[in-house]
């Protein structure tokens, strides 16, 4: 099938649209988009910028893919936004592209971005994130898979977000959450594990209580980073391995310090 581009939209010529695109009613597609077929854009959205799509994402109104980076640091040139496939992007939305030329923001696929989310310049993203309404990314935050960020949350930049953790509503977060913990608070704190969004994901009761184990030792015991990967390396025996040692690997790259 053939690209659907409405008559009142305006599309410059050296857009790239794979096949069966649709272009609503008053979007605005830039002459460096690169859109993945079965791509739909509806009416008032704008792609703009040096962005590459993939395959069927929904953009709704009013979103801006690929805005120009806030970073006061920008000094000219494009750089990019890469986008991949069967991500939603509801309205208002807002995901801009990197700051320097040769770097790119980077969004992976089966994504959810709900209203008026924002994902700022250099963040890198992974796959399955729930991102509710009025939350926001700030500059180069990462992202693993399987995240879930609440209504309201604000990520300060450079923080990394570990799989399947979630930052609940209103949170302010300004430090790492580690792999399966769910941070909340102003500033957030890590409280408990993600017990709901594991079960949802399919772990096993046993990988459930390893992981519980660790959350213990790092915000029960009273020990300092340095004690607790110590503590982890030393019993990791008696745990799942494989899950403490994601926990570890996280903890041993902070820069941020641990939530």
């Amino acid at each position: 099938m053939g690209v659907k581009i409405h008559s009142q939209s305006i599309v410059d010529s050296l857009a790239e649209l794979g096949e069966d695109v649709e272009v609503g009613p008053f979007a605005i597609i830039g002459p460096k988009a690169k859109i993945g077929d079965g791509t739909r854009i509806m009416h008032h959205a704008t792609v703009d910028g040096r962005v590459t799509l993939g395959r069927n994402n929904l953009i709704y109104p009013y979103a801006l893919i690929g805005g120009l980076t806030h970073d006061l640091k920008y000094k000219g040139g494009e750089p990019g936004l890469e986008i991949g496939d069967g991500n939603t992007f509801r309205e208002y939305v807002t995901a801009h592209v990197a700051t320097n030329e040769a770097d790119f923001t980077r969004i992976g696929s089966s994504n959810v971005f709900l209203a008026y989310s924002h994902v700022a310049h250099d963040c890198q993203v992974g796959d399955h994130l729930v991102m509710s309404s009025h939350s926001a990314l700030g500059g180069h935050v990462q992202v693993a898979d399987h995240v879930n960020i609440g209504w309201g949350a604000g990520v300060h930049q450079f923080c990394r977000l570990g799989r399947h953790c979630m930052v609940s509503a209103c949170s302010k977060l300004v430090q790492d959450v580690p792999p399966f913990m769910l941070a909340d608070g102003s500033p957030a704190e890590v409280r408990s594990i993600n017990k709901v969004g594991l079960e949802r994901s399919g772990f096993t009761s046993e990988e459930i209580e390893s992981i519980r184990a660790v959350f213990k030792v790092l915000y029960r015991k009273e020990m300092n980073r340095s004690q607790a990967i110590d503590y982890l390396e030393n019993n990791a025996e008696q745990m799942s391995d494989t899950m403490v040692e994601e926990i570890l690997e996280f903890l041993r790259v902070s820069s941020r310090g641990v939530a």
